[in-house]
């Protein structure tokens, strides 16, 4: 299919693009920028006058719940969901069941998901079997049939031995390992940050050196193997300037923070709502304000949605009993565009799409996230100023739970386009 995307703000981080332009698409790949190419008709025409013409979004963290969680969201759930969002690539963690540390499991889902013919999916194995965090897996076999990375999820491992021989082995073949910084003793059975909220709720504290400690551990591991890491998930400004010293000092070090840790503060858990229930947890308002200057400054390379959907029977409990997580696929797009206007900043806009497109391609190491002649079609065209109010009932994921809910957004979804053909149109 031919498609000609008119009258449209194209804005492309990867090229420095940002102006009026039109795009053509045919055979699933982009074919001009601008000007159409000679010979080029027969296309339908998607006028898109008043809205915003980017890449499809690139998520680094979006648990799909295959195999073995179909109770909390199912492969059709979620892709839709990412359709509504504007999300064309989705990178996968490994914490599925069975977990991702066969290739055979790694080959069905992919499978599956090119089977829907909706978001391209790149799953993340496991680092170690089983996620246990003793013997390493395949890496090899593996990353032939399909993982663009290894993580241990938010499993720790206990045995710094393990996760140096990892490392060495990861280096040796130039994978990279994917990490959220939590060590595996301080802060265990935690569920809210260590503080003044978590003091007066009575909730158990994660404090924060739970993540500077495992940082330092990694960057020492860093330095005496020379193991390329991204980092998931930073949530503290303690944190952070860990990171921006060991990017100055050169370590093969990328970032990213989940989208709800650039808004929310521990004080938004309010009377112990479960849904603003996160791993790792809300922080406090200093740490927030550094996460959002870290963002500016380019020392987080990558918003994510980290989109957990959980069913009603393991969210409407307690605070203390509730299982962590929230969907976010659907509201990846709207919470970047938030964070540019919470920063009164509109030329920020361009910087912010290139965190969810180009930087995420660029970090997994995809071809994907810009408009390049010759690139996949993957295309998000939204409406900037469409304002909607996030509505349980109306999101296409089976996660139902964000602690956004009833919150006006604005900037909303209106055409997803993978690999040159319409998946969504709303």
């Amino acid at each position: 299919m031919k498609l000609h995307i008119k009258n449209g703000r194209l804005i492309d981080p990867a090229n420095g693009i940002d102006a009026q332009q039109d795009l053509f698409i045919a055979a699933g790949k982009i074919v001009a920028v601008g000007t159409a190419p000679e010979g080029f008709n027969g296309a339908k025409v998607i006028d898109a006058t008043n809205m915003i013409v980017v890449p499809g979004l690139v998520d680094l963290s979006a648990r799909l719940r295959e195999p073995g969680y179909e109770y909390k969201a199912t492969l059709e759930s979620e892709m839709q969901a990412a359709m509504q969002g504007g999300v064309t690539s989705l990178v996968c963690p490994p914490d599925t069941d069975p977990v991702l540390d066969e290739p055979g499991l790694v080959e069905m889902l992919k499978h599956r998901a090119k089977g829907l013919n909706q978001a391209h999916v790149y799953p993340l194995g496991a680092l170690t079997v089983g996620l246990k965090g003793a013997a390493l897996t395949e890496m090899a076999e593996l990353t032939e049939a399909g993982c663009i990375g290894f993580s241990q999820a938010e499993e720790t491992i206990v045995d710094t031995n393990v996760l140096l021989r990892a490392m060495q082995y990861a280096n040796t073949f130039g994978y990279t390992v994917w990490l959220r910084p939590q060590d595996p003793h301080i802060g265990r059975g935690g569920i809210a940050h260590s503080g003044p909220v978590a003091s007066r709720l009575g909730l158990s504290g994660v404090p924060v050196s739970a993540e500077t400690i495992a940082l330092h551990t990694i960057f020492e591991l860093m330095r005496g193997t020379g193991a390329r890491v991204h980092l998931c998930r930073i949530s503290s400004a303690a944190g952070l300037e860990l990171v921006r010293a060991a990017k100055k000092e050169g370590l093969a070090l990328t970032c990213d923070v989940g989208a709800h840790h650039v808004h929310l503060t521990d004080v938004d858990i309010g009377f112990f709502d479960s849904n603003a229930r996160m791993t790792p947890p809300l922080r406090s308002q200093r740490d927030r304000d550094a996460i959002r200057e870290a963002l500016l400054d380019g020392t987080i390379d990558v918003i994510c949605s980290d989109h957990t959907p959980v069913d009603d029977d393991e969210k409407l409990l307690p605070f203390g009993e509730a299982s962590p997580g929230a969907t976010g696929l659907e509201l990846l797009l709207p919470l970047v565009l938030r964070w540019v206007e919470d920063a009164r900043s509109p030329q920020l806009l361009g910087k912010a799409i290139g965190k969810v497109t180009s930087d995420a391609a660029r970090v997994a190491g995809l071809a994907t996230g810009k408009l390049s002649p010759g690139s996949v079609a993957d295309v998000c065209i939204f409406d900037p100023a469409a304002r909607w109010k996030v509505d349980a009932k109306a999101l296409a994921s089976q996660g139902k739970h964000t602690p956004f809910l009833g919150y006006e957004m604005t900037g909303q979804v209106k055409m997803t386009i993978v690999s040159g053909h319409i998946a969504f149109e709303r």
